[in-house]
């Protein structure tokens, strides 16, 4: 046999094709190519589904990248038998040894001292007269009582002045929900109850009811939008001052909504997300849908650095004068991970480097760098690592399929890119927008409880109460007794010195003597 490459069989048929019909062939082959290729981008994409549906179901949460180290020794049963050479070696170490058995003490934690104590006396048995009293055990024990209701009653003492001239009374105290028989601690239970604890009007409602006090799910509503009513003055300085600030991060989440106009169904609304970090204040805006009309039109004012995704809405701040975008390496970081079931030696690459520049945030983190020092740091460490990223992913790109999860990932970064490094030119950015993405994590949580909002009024509501709540945690204050004090003094607060309110500039106030409950 002829092991020439053109070999023809000698018994082959010769087949004679006029010019049209090997063009027509030619077309077939083609088409059969172009068929060929869509199939597999289409076998690709399937693939790619697949497998983040199985992380998603089960898989880790956590993007935390663990590097695969090949020195280490791999978990096999191959070999077992294998003896291997050991050293044998002597640790000494000493520690205090309790005497008795009754001095070995517990390894709980204390009992917090602010709380309040009740005391109980256990006398002995046996007969004390004439003992002395040489010392005493003290043993605490942490307990709970429900919460209760309690009505506040407000006596006012009439008296007629002599001469007639007249009757006076004390002036009844100004109250939340004016003409209402609801006090600003039980407003402020039902509101953290069902936005920062995530439980539903018509469940507290039953809670209520076990208490013995009953009142309608429509009550409990009116309140609450009173109430809101009552704090959109204090909302609207938060969002004046947050929109001052010159630099932010933004981003959005789903809230269902339901909605006159689309009767047994929900409307996708969104709540848009502003954070000010340097001046660790939020805001909740919400808007009926996820165009950027939204972000447009709160945002055009402001002047400074936004840190967003990769979401096309915000491009068009690229051409807003006075606004420098920024974007989040966590997202770039996401898409990485994602890729590993694609391209598993690519992207363990690049989440090596995106790895390296976490560490470098750690470290300035954990030294509690000024910005200064931040900068310096960043310029010094960051930047060739960036550097090093924009070219391996330059030279990839062309290497990988563009649909595939690493051709996406890469073109995803590189498409970015410019956003991605500005962080490392001013020491007051951060690298992602993680700490945005933790105050979003109540709405999600919420999504699950409450299911969806009653109208866009009641969304308007809720984004109003999530920024408070949320202003209250990075802050550290506890929302309850902020809530409490602040609808207690709002009403008589002149809006000159309503900003005295907010819970980054508050303070509280001592409480008032000569309150008793019966």
């Amino acid at each position: 046999m002829n092991d020439a490459p053109n070999y023809i069989p000698e018994n082959a048929e010769t087949i004679v094709l006029s010019r049209s019909e090997y063009v027509s062939l030619q077309l077939v082959i083609k088409k059969l190519e172009v068929e060929n290729s869509e199939l597999q981008s289409k076998v690709l994409y399937l693939q790619q589904e697949l497998e983040k549906l199985k992380r998603m179901i089960f898989g880790s949460k956590s993007e935390r990248f663990i590097p695969t180290d090949s020195s280490q020794l791999s978990l096999e049963l191959e070999g077992i038998e294998e003896k291997r050479e050991t050293e044998t070696q002597t640790l000494t170490y000493t520690r205090n040894k309790p005497k008795n058995k009754e001095d070995v003490g517990h390894s709980r934690m204390p009992l917090p001292a602010h709380l309040p104590r009740v005391d109980k006396v256990i006398e002995p048995e046996e007969n004390t007269e004439g003992a002395k009293k040489i010392g005493e055990e003290i043993t605490e024990i942490l307990d709970y009582k429900p919460g209760k209701l309690f009505v506040q009653r407000y006596i006012r003492p009439k008296y007629a002045l002599p001469e007639d001239k007249g009757i006076v009374i004390g002036q009844l105290p100004s109250l939340p929900i004016p003409r209402g028989n609801a006090g600003p601690g039980l407003l402020s239970h039902i509101i953290i109850s069902k936005y920062v604890d995530h439980l539903p009007f018509y469940r507290q409602v039953q809670q209520f009811k076990r208490q013995g006090v009953v009142f309608a799910e429509s009550t409990m509503n009116g309140w609450f939008s009173a109430t809101c009513k009552l704090l959109s003055p204090l909302y609207e300085k938060l969002k004046n001052k947050i929109l001052q600030s010159d630099y932010l991060m933004a981003d959005e989440t789903p809230i269902p909504v339901l909605a006159e106009d689309k009767p047994g169904s929900t409307h996708k609304g969104y709540i848009w997300v502003y954070f000010d970090p340097l001046k660790r204040m939020v805001l909740f805006d919400y808007r009926k849908s996820r165009s950027r009309e939204g972000p447009t039109e709160i945002l055009q004012n402001f002047k400074g650095k936004l840190q967003t995704d990769g979401y096309e809405a915000y491009t068009i701040f690229e051409k807003q004068n006075g606004i420098t975008l920024l974007a989040c390496m966590a997202h770039a970081r996401r898409k990485f991970e994602e890729a590993q079931g694609n391209d598993k030696p690519r992207a363990e690459h690049m989440l090596k480097l995106i790895q390296g520049l976490y560490t470098i945030e750690r470290r300035a983190r954990d030294a509690e760098m000024p910005h200064e020092e931040r900068y310096t740091l960043r310029q010094d460490e960051s930047l060739p690592l960036l550097k090093e990223m924009e070219i391996w992913m330059k030279d990839n790109i062309m290497q990988v399929l563009p649909k595939s999860a690493i051709g996406k990932a890469i073109a995803y970064t590189l498409t970015l890119w410019p956003r991605l490094v500005r962080y490392a030119e001013d020491g007051r950015c951060e690298i992602d927008n993680n700490l945005i993405e933790n105050s979003i994590r109540p709405i999600a949580l919420g999504r699950k409880n409450y299911l969806f909002a009653g109208s866009h009024e009641g969304a308007e509501r809720a984004a109003m109460v999530y920024t408070f709540m949320s202003c209250c945690k990075i802050n550290n204050i506890e929302p309850f007794a902020w809530l409490r004090d602040t609808l207690t003094r709002l009403p008589d607060t002149k809006i000159s010195q309503i900003e005295n309110l907010l819970p980054n500039n508050w303070a509280p106030e001592p409480p008032e003597d000569g309150c008793t409950i019966q």
